[in-house]
């Protein structure tokens, strides 16, 4: 699992600057993304399979307390275009990958339009929804 998790933050990181585009499918990767779609690209490079959105996406994997969080694990956040479900009446939106060492990797529309590689501490955890382990 740290091999693979490894991998995949190593492929992440070489997204890094390519462009934000809400709704991006996955025939436009790895050009465009938004966070689900950079999410399901990364993890089918892995050979894993995940659903397109986020509200999907949260409902994989094993719930992790983010004091235990490791590279590799998913944080979900409400973000500021949520979908709402039953499960999760007051919204999903945003997802993004933890690095390790305090930094996460996401696609990014709201400030950068950008895959951005930053620090845990600018995502917006009072939003916080769930972290998943998937690997």
């Amino acid at each position: 699992m740290k091999k693979k998790n490894s991998e995949l933050i190593s492929s992440a990181k070489k997204l890094v600057g390519k462009k934000y585009k809400y709704g991006a499918s996955a025939k436009e990767a790895p050009e465009f993304f938004d966070c689900s779609s950079f999410v399901q690209h990364l993890f089918a490079q892995a050979g894993v399979k995940l659903p397109r959105s986020t509200i999907e996406q949260i409902e994989c994997g094993k719930n992790v307390d983010l004091k235990d969080i490791l590279p590799g694990d998913l944080i979900f956040i409400r973000g500021s275009k949520f979908h709402t479900s039953k499960t999760w009446p007051d919204g999903v939106g945003h997802v993004v990958i933890y690095a390790g060492d305090g930094k996460i990797i996401h696609a990014e529309g709201c400030r950068h339009n950008k895959v951005v590689l930053e620090n845990l501490e600018n995502l917006n955890l009072k939003e916080l929804r769930a972290v998943k382990r998937i690997l």
